[in-house]
């Protein structure tokens, strides 16, 4: 079986095909610089990999009532709840008698959701905690959780997140 090419042969190499010659000139690598070369790469583009957070959570959710006694988790302080506000799953925490906290549950690292622990919460992908004020404390190096606004009107029983 013979090839064929349909650009004029290389005078170089013969076969015309992009195999390294500029110009007529023969380029070469040799297997040590090639293989050193190649891990370079590799290493770059895992340590790159390492210390990016993907933008996962949006900046924003729409601004939603959210009654508290359909929330009994939130009756006591430390309490935390979770609930979906335009597709984000959410997380409220009650951090005092007449406040409360929200987060994104889905991971900062690449997006998993994240689960609900008793010392706050855990990505069961990568091994990434929080703290029940959504801040970063160990496993998978990443950024704190994304929070949202809330309102409490206590004399509604009402919690507007966003």
């Amino acid at each position: 079986m013979s090839r064929s090419h349909s650009s004029p042969v290389d005078a170089t190499c013969g076969h015309g095909c992009p195999c390294g010659a500029i110009g007529g000139e023969s380029r070469s690598i040799d297997r040590r610089n090639f293989v050193a070369g190649a891990a370079a790469l590799l290493a770059s583009i895992a340590l790159a990999g390492c210390g990016e957070d993907f933008l996962t959570s949006p900046a924003t959710v729409p601004s939603t009532q959210l009654t508290l006694s359909d929330y009994p988790a939130l009756a006591t302080v430390g309490g935390v709840a979770t609930t979906t506000v335009s597709g984000t799953p959410l997380a409220i925490v009650r951090t005092g008698s007449a406040s409360f906290a929200a987060f994104s549950r889905i991971c900062p690292h690449q997006g998993t959701t994240i689960e609900v622990v008793s010392s706050g919460f855990h990505c069961p992908r990568h091994g990434a905690t929080f703290n029940s004020s959504g801040q970063w404390t160990g496993g998978q190096r990443t950024s704190n959780l994304k929070s949202y606004p809330v309102a409490y009107d206590q004399t509604a029983g009402t919690l507007t997140v966003g």
